[in-house]
C-alpha cells in the first residue's frame, strides 16, 4: 500500500485550468494537491509536500531573465511579478529539500530563468501558427531525444502534443539538457544534464493536464509523464523515510 503522496501545485490563476491539474495528477491514486500561491502567501508549504508542480499561465516578467523590455509581440496586458518571485522561492526551496519538480510551459520557462537562462519574448507569425493558442490548444509532434529522461519516460523517439505558448527557451540555464524539439527547431523539454545527486526535474512545454481536449490523453507525453513522476515521487519519499539521501 503506497503512502498517500501530497504534490504542491503553483496556482495558475483560473480555477478551470487549475482544475484540469488536479483532475490530471490525482488519476485514480491517493494523492493530495495542495494550492500554492503569490496570493496564498504559503511558501512554507512547500515544507510539507512531496512534489512540486509549476504551472502555466501568463508570461514571466522580462526581469526574470535580465530584460527591460517589456512592449514585445503577443506581451501580456498584466506581468504577475508577485508569483514569479513566489514560484521561484518555491523551486529554489523544492532543490533545497530534494524534491521532485515538473514544469509545465511557463513553469518550464521559469526554471530555465531561475537557473540562468533567458527566453525568446515571442517565436514570431510563423512559430506562432504552429504553437500559440488562439481559442484553442494547438497539436505539433514532438521530436524526443534518444538517452535523456524523457526518452526512458516515452520510449518514443516522436508523439503528438498540444501547444498554447508564444515564448520559448532561448539560452539555457545552468545545468540544463534540451531533451525535445518540435519539427521547427524549438526547445519543448528541459531535464538535468548530470542527473546524480539531483532530485526528478522534468520541464516541458506542452500541457499534459488538458491533452483530452485534443483526444491525446493517452499520448506518451501526458500519460507516461504522470505515471513516471508519481513513481519518482514515491522513491523520493522512500528514500528520505530510510535515510539513504
Amino acid at each position: 500500500m503506497q503512502t498517500n503522496i501530497k504534490i504542491g501545485l503553483t496556482y495558475t490563476g483560473s480555477d478551470e485550468k487549475h482544475g484540469y491539474y488536479l483532475n490530471w495528477l490525482k488519476g485514480n491514486d491517493d494523492i493530495e494537491i495542495i494550492r500554492l500561491s503569490a496570493e496564498d502567501d504559503n511558501l512554507q508549504l512547500v515544507r510539507e509536500v512531496d512534489a512540486i508542480v509549476l504551472s502555466g499561465g501568463v508570461d514571466a516578467h522580462p526581469q526574470s531573465y535580465g530584460s527591460d523590455n517589456t512592449s514585445y509581440p503577443n506581451a501580456p496586458a498584466a506581468f504577475q511579478k508577485e508569483r514569479d518571485e513566489f514560484e521561484t522561492a518555491t523551486f529554489l526551496l523544492a532543490q533545497q529539500l530534494h524534491i521532485p519538480v515538473l514544469g509545465v510551459c511557463r513553469g518550464m520557462q521559469l526554471i530555465n530563468c531561475v537557473l540562468g537562462g533567458d527566453l525568446i519574448q515571442d517565436i514570431g507569425d510563423v512559430a506562432n501558427d504552429n504553437h500559440r493558442n488562439e481559442g484553442e490548444d494547438k497539436k505539433h509532434s514532438v521530436l524526443i531525444l534518444p538517452g535523456t529522461l524523457l526518452g526512458n519516460i516515452t520510449g518514443l523517439q516522436v508523439d503528438n502534443a498540444n501547444s498554447a505558448h508564444h515564448q520559448c527557451v532561448n539560452h539555457l540555464g545552468k545545468g540544463l539538457l534540451v531533451n525535445a524539439q518540435s519539427e521547427d527547431g524549438i526547445t519543448e523539454g528541459i531535464e538535468w544534464a548530470d542527473k546524480s545527486e539531483k532530485p526528478f526535474l522534468l520541464g516541458i512545454q506542452w500541457h499534459p493536464e488538458r491533452m483530452f481536449k485534443l483526444r491525446l490523453q493517452t499520448s506518451t507525453l501526458s500519460r507516461n509523464i504522470r505515471e513516471y513522476f508519481i513513481t519518482a515521487i514515491q522513491k523520493s519519499k522512500a528514500t528520505k523515510i530510510y535515510g539513504h539521501h
